[in-house]
């Protein structure tokens, strides 16, 4: 699907990553990053200043981010992996782009609409609390987008509204200046990354604190895995996979023939809930054992994380110094 492209995908280091952004996001990006052409993974640390006002937690989560990556084997000789505060060009495209972009499209922005809907039903004026980091939000997105001549951009079902927007301001200057300056980019949605459950039941989120740290220690990763919620169904009763988190899980986690072996325990009866959740974290401990020594190991040394993003971020700069000139040769008549 990737081959011969420029992929791009960014991950806001808004808190610990789990084993649902495991699942539904970083697998699949590293995974893409070996298929495609050339492909840039960024930490997006302007996109979380919306939500976290604490310098010191993005940068914690940041490392925890970069850490994830790196110790799952993310190929940094292959990915242009970089922090997006590091690449100064991002600052000037995305005030170029203010100039070519309706504030009807802003308007049009779910993120934007959903609090302005909360505030009204909670009887404020509709603008109350917004700032421009959120009202301006999809404008940053498509300057990440369209820095590196993207062709493909990855994303949640939620999110396929940014790449339309990215696609409508690209569209939107090459009409303008009559000239096919920027490359207009296509989404790929991403099913699995909404079918991941939590302890509870509901999808795997920090929001709901409901989600399982990907390197939780040993003591508790085992701890969070027994809380998983289940129904009153006896061993020998027949249970539905497809309603069970232990079986959605597992089958990320194990081979084929173990995840059918599990399915068929289910639908046939004879496994109970608590050898399930057994199996379940024997499965994913075995998985991350390995990784988890690197993660830590990263993390004892911020140093290391930090070269691994500069060097990243100098690689980015290269195709975003070219972006922005071309930019700035159309709109201003001179290079930057």
């Amino acid at each position: 699907m990737f081959e011969k492209k420029t992929v791009l995908t960014g991950i806001k280091p808004t808190g610990t990553p789990h084993l649902g952004n495991l699942v539904g996001a970083i697998k699949p990006v590293i995974e893409m990053s070996n298929e495609a052409e050339k492909s840039y993974i960024f930490i997006a640390d302007l996109h979380a200043l919306n939500a976290v006002r604490d310098s010191a937690l993005i940068k914690k989560w940041t490392n925890e981010v970069a850490a994830t990556f790196l110790a799952l084997g993310l190929d940094t000789k292959k990915a242009v992996f970089f922090r997006q505060s590091d690449v100064q060009e991002i600052y000037k495209l995305t005030v170029m782009l203010t100039n070519v972009t309706s504030k009807g499209l802003m308007n049009r922005s779910h993120a934007y609409k959903a609090v302005a809907a909360q505030n009204i039903e909670n009887g404020n004026a509709a603008d109350s609390g917004i700032n421009m980091g959120l009202y301006t939000y999809p404008i940053l997105m498509a300057a990440d987008i369209l820095l590196y001549d993207t062709d493909v951009v990855p994303v949640g079902q939620d999110q396929k509204q940014h790449v339309e927007m990215a696609r409508d301001i690209a569209g939107s200057f090459n009409h303008i200046y009559n000239k096919e300056v920027l490359v207009v980019p296509e989404p790929v949605i991403q099913k699995v990354a909404s079918a991941i459950p939590g302890l509870d039941g509901r999808k795997m989120s920090k929001s709901y604190e409901n989600h399982i740290p990907i390197f939780a220690e040993t003591k508790k990763l085992k701890k969070s895995i027994m809380r998983i919620v289940t129904d009153s169904k006896r061993p020998e009763e027949p249970k539905n996979p497809d309603e069970s988190t232990i079986y959605q899980l597992y089958q990320h986690f194990a081979s084929k023939d173990e995840a059918d072996t599990m399915r068929k325990e289910f639908t046939d009866g004879g496994l109970g809930y608590g050898d399930a959740k057994k199996m379940l974290f024997e499965t994913i401990e075995l998985s991350i054992k390995e990784p988890r020594e690197r993660y830590y190991d990263l993390l004892e040394h911020p140093d290391k994380i930090n070269e691994v993003l500069q060097s990243g971020a100098e690689r980015a700069r290269k195709t975003a110094a070219q972006t922005v000139n071309k930019v700035f040769e159309a709109m201003l008549g001179k290079v930057a």
